[in-house]
């Protein structure tokens, strides 16, 4: 049995859940595990999930504040005293939550996405920040690729650096990283690109992505290294089908 796993959530829809209800199975969660639960949320960003759920698809400010005020309720109900808010979609009347979780004052809280707005109350509230590698404008989701390009994830964890101001150092940076171990690298950055439908990216453009790794695993471990030097990225994500693939290369990771 592993001792140290972790168990996440990547990303809660906070909407599909009441924040009270949420808090006891995080904090239950914590409890079981002794302390190894981390909470991804975002804002929802799927219109046919929440129209086959039966819930109304609202506009991006109304769903950002619901966000933040999950948020408060969340952590008013890890802490030690009983809650009492009212806000505009949620409200709690001297609630205490239980059980208490054992990571203080809450597990780690992961935010994803990738707009202005919501970057913002990620760099105040997070513990985490997942900058997301795909388009969800109007609901639907899109791989257009000006998301990934270095310029662009640059300017957003700047944007993150501005706003978080000294707590900026405490904030692990995260993203979902495409990996591809090969030895022919520009070959497969370009049938990379033609498969996510890039006609207009330049190879060398699609290598600088941050979220984007092609090349031996030597040559993955060095750009991983380097990436997060520049841009301060710690914490990726790897799908499924690539985790035989990357296993290596975390090993490698992790002894040095």
């Amino acid at each position: 049995m592993t001792k140290a796993l972790r168990i996440g959530s990547l990303v809660l829809g906070c909407a599909y859940r009441h924040p009270a209800l949420l808090a006891k199975e995080i904090a239950t969660l914590d409890v079981m595990s002794e302390g190894r639960v981390e909470l991804g949320l975002g804002t929802g960003f799927s219109r046919v999930e929440y129209e086959r759920a039966g819930l109304a698809f609202d506009p991006p400010r109304a769903r950002l504040e619901r966000l933040e005020e999950v948020l408060h309720v969340l952590k008013g109900l890890f802490a030690d005293e009983p809650l009492r808010f009212t806000g505009k979609h949620y409200s709690v009347t001297d609630l205490d939550g239980f059980p208490k979780p054992v990571q203080r004052p809450h597990p780690p809280i992961l935010i994803g996405g990738a707009g202005a707005r919501l970057l913002s109350i990620a760099a105040q509230e997070a513990d985490i920040i997942g900058f997301q590698t795909v388009e969800t404008k109007h609901g639907v989701l899109s791989r257009e690729p000006t998301a990934r390009l270095a310029d662009n994830v640059m300017q957003k964890i700047e944007q993150v650096r501005q706003t978080a101001g000294t707590r900026f150092s405490e904030i692990e940076l995260s993203t979902v990283a495409s990996v591809i171990v090969t030895d022919r690298r520009e070959e497969a950055a370009e049938r990379f690109a033609r498969d996510q439908g890039w006609s207009a990216i330049p190879t060398e453009k699609v290598l600088e992505m941050p979220s984007v790794f092609i090349g031996t695993a030597g040559q993955v471990i060095v750009d991983m290294q380097m990436r997060r030097e520049r841009f301060g990225f710690s914490y990726y994500v790897i799908f499924d089908q690539a985790m035989d693939e990357v296993a290596p290369i975390v090993s490698r990771l992790a002894g040095t």
